[in-house]
């Protein structure tokens, strides 16, 4: 007998679930990662032993983000891209002008989701790909062992080799490599300025954002006797194990990675990230900056130095945020009364275009 054909053309049903995690209004969700929706079958890590987050939103978040919540400079389609890249566990590249939010992007993220401290990772053109996963320090691995063996061979010295410094004691990771450790909550790592790095930079990351894994040499050659190494991290006085010389994470990083729109990316590198473009910020958001760093009040009495400072942006387009916010201080901190000559005078210092005209 033939099953009856289903009259149901609606398709795969969907999960009855909220896949937006990150809302883009400042409010802090402490517990709110762990209700990302689980990864892409392709984007599930195995890394391990699982590391617990240990390391606390520093005031350096306060400095970027303001003493009240900051909402993020995102429209809903925008913050729909956000969680998407959140959701498949993929890079986000953010392109705007200065100023834009693009840096601030990464830590509103890590403080309404509650995933502690931003590793920061400035890109310029001499910034190569091992500089973000690790650093070994060989030459001082050799002093240390030179002083050593002089003690030992010294008259009146123990007569017997002294015992080494473990090889861990010379190994650094930097950002990149401290955020692909096992965590069980992804960390959230900010690559500050992509277009200014080596043409080879984005190629190289292609195969470690992609298997969410390195190895260190060092490390791998002497893991028949010490197969458990501990190696300090990017994070201030803190240390983490790795086995037989390699890393591989468990919860993907949240990649944040900026660009001033200065070059083109390859295709490949492309295609492994989502990308959001950051349009220069209207009144209003400028007025939840100004709100976020000082107050509602603040911002109300700024309106009109706001609205001077956008309609300035849009003639030059090359003013930077943190000048509205320099001007704000001023007039909020005994400069001189925000009208007439001397004010004007000082905003043409102060507002001066980044392009040095």
């Amino acid at each position: 007998m033939t099953a009856p054909i289903s009259d149901d053309t609606t398709g795969p049903r969907r999960p009855a679930r909220e896949w937006r995690v990150f809302h883009g209004d400042g409010v802090a969700r402490p517990h709110a990662a762990t209700a990302l929706p689980p990864p892409p079958p392709w984007r599930t890590f195995h890394g391990g032993p699982p590391l617990p987050p240990r390391y606390p939103e520093e005031r350096d978040a306060a400095r970027r983000l303001g003493g009240h919540a900051q909402a993020s400079p995102l429209d809903p389609a925008g913050v729909d891209v956000v969680n998407a890249a959140l959701c498949l566990r993929r890079p986000l590249l953010v392109t705007g002008p200065p100023g834009s939010g693009k840096s601030t992007l990464a830590y509103q993220i890590a403080h309404e989701l509650g995933l502690g401290r931003v590793l920061y990772w400035p890109i310029s053109s001499r910034t190569t790909l091992q500089q973000g996963l690790y650093a070994y320090d060989a030459i001082g691995r050799v002093q240390d062992t030179a002083v050593l063996r002089a003690s030992t061979e010294a008259p009146g010295g123990p007569g017997q080799p002294a015992e080494p410094h473990p090889v861990g004691d010379y190994i650094a990771l930097g950002p990149l490599g401290t955020a692909l450790l096992p965590y069980e909550l992804p960390r959230v790592l900010l690559v500050d300025e992509l277009d200014k790095s080596d043409m080879d930079l984005p190629n190289d990351l292609l195969s470690v954002f992609e298997e969410g894994t390195y190895t260190i040499p060092e490390l791998v050659r002497v893991r028949a006797r010490e197969p458990r190494v501990e190696v300090r991290t990017d994070d201030p006085d803190a240390q983490a194990p790795v086995w037989e010389g390699r890393v591989q994470c468990r919860a993907f990083p949240v990649v944040v990675i900026t660009s001033n729109g200065e070059r083109e990316f390859p295709a490949a590198f492309l295609r492994r990230c989502l990308r959001l473009e950051l349009p220069h910020p209207e009144p209003p958001q400028l007025a939840a900056m100004v709100a976020a760093h000082f107050s509602a009040e603040v911002a109300e009495e700024a309106l009109p130095l706001i609205t001077a400072f956008h309609e300035r942006s849009l003639d030059s387009g090359t003013l930077a945020i943190d000048q509205l916010l320099n001007a704000v201080h001023l007039m909020t901190n005994g400069g001189p009364e925000p009208q007439g000559a001397p004010w004007d005078e000082l905003m043409a210092s102060v507002w001066r275009r980044l392009n040095g005209s």
